[in-house]
């Protein structure tokens, strides 16, 4: 029985970004934002941001989720966020010397839950140091709201680390003047290996980000603010400059991934067994594809089925971070739909090679016997 993996990540082969390679070569330049490093920037911005605002490349997406947390934190205790979310989004704030906060989640697109919120908001007021909302395997966020908390004076970081990629209502991205995250990690669909950027419609807060990037320095290397390393070395932004040549076309793939997914999902009437997917917004690229088990049901029920079938699954996010030892004495409001949608959360393989006849196979798999 042929082994279906979760992911098998693809990221550009050496031929597509040799050029590059010999690019460095000849300047001797290796990191410190060198010029593969601006241009990576700059055509990032030029494609996928309408040249409004600015980005800055980050090591990881953790270390931009921190950075980006640490500029914009106001006096207060609490980074506000889901706990349906990957710890990386807990520890950036608990880094920044904040606490976790966590908000419930909306039933059908897993994001925080914009009602639960504004109580939460009511309730702790000026103690709000941060809001962290995590875009939820990508789905597009409304972005309206987030910055109508912003002119109320109340930071927004946005984890979006699956996001980029995703199409979203480009007014709203472009205007957006918070910080919005995103992951460049080998298993994302941007994925070059590790690595990320942070964008912002404000372009004096992506100056002090990158500025942190650099321990601090400014142009005239003075070191006037809190910062570490983390900038990404011009082999990462290599790989990037390749990675955007054929960026699209990965798109196209991901996207016709998720199409058939949901051709399977009619076919074997899944949604008649009880089955429920993601209400998504915008078109994702897909990292993997999520979807829930009937009510009643649990996802570990269908990890060992499958595994049993030589097909490998995940359950993204199953705990969730309150259910995690590190964050399990943090505040929290009522998590009833956490709790529910963890329980039956199930992440199918998502990977450029995978077959449709492979994803027939892995729905076919999931019928209850």
């Amino acid at each position: 029985m042929e082994f279906i993996p979760f992911l098998k990540p693809k990221v550009v082969p050496r031929q597509y970004y040799q050029r590059y390679l010999d690019e460095i070569d000849a300047s001797r330049i290796y990191t410190n934002n060198g010029p593969l490093n601006k241009r990576f920037e700059k055509q990032i911005l030029q494609q996928y941001f309408n040249n409004e605002g600015d980005v800055v490349t980050v090591s990881n997406a953790t270390i931009g989720l921190l950075l980006a947390i640490s500029q914009q934190k106001r006096p207060g205790k609490y980074a506000l966020m889901p706990s349906f979310t990957f710890p990386a989004t807990p520890l950036s704030a608990l880094w920044c010397g904040l606490e976790p906060y966590y908000i419930d989640i909306d039933k059908d697109h897993w994001c925080m839950d914009e009602h639960m919120l504004e109580v939460a908001l009511e309730k702790l007021g000026d103690e709000v140091a941060v809001v962290v909302p995590y875009a939820t395997f990508g789905t597009e966020l409304d972005l309206k709201y987030y910055d109508s908390l912003i002119q109320r004076g109340i930071p927004v970081v946005i984890d979006a680390a699956s996001s980029f990629g995703t199409t979203m209502q480009e007014d709203n991205v472009f205007h957006f003047g918070g910080a919005m995250v995103y992951s460049f990690h080998a298993t994302k669909s941007f994925g070059i290996g590790e690595g990320g950027i942070v964008y912002s419609g404000n372009r004096e807060l992506i100056q002090r980000i990158r500025y942190s990037t650099n321990f601090g320095f400014n142009e005239e290397r003075v070191s006037g603010q809190l910062g570490l390393n983390g900038k990404i070395s011009e082999y990462a932004a290599a790989v990037g400059l390749a990675t955007l040549d054929v960026f699209p076309e990965k798109i196209k793939i991901r996207e016709q991934i998720g199409e058939w997914y949901k051709e399977a999902w009619n076919k074997y009437k899944l949604a008649e067994a009880g089955w429920n997917f993601q209400a998504v917004k915008g078109k994702v690229a897909y990292q993997f594809y999520p979807l829930l088990c009937p009510s009643g049901q649990e996802n570990q029920y269908y990890v060992n089925k499958l595994h049993a079938s030589a097909i490998q699954v995940r359950t993204y996010f199953s705990p969730p971070c309150h259910r995690q030892k590190m964050f399990e004495l943090q505040p929290r409001t009522s998590l009833a739909v956490t709790e529910d949608i963890s329980r039956r959360i199930l992440s199918l393989p998502v990977w450029e090679d995978i077959s449709q006849e492979q994803i027939e196979r892995i729905v076919r798999s999931l019928i209850h016997e």
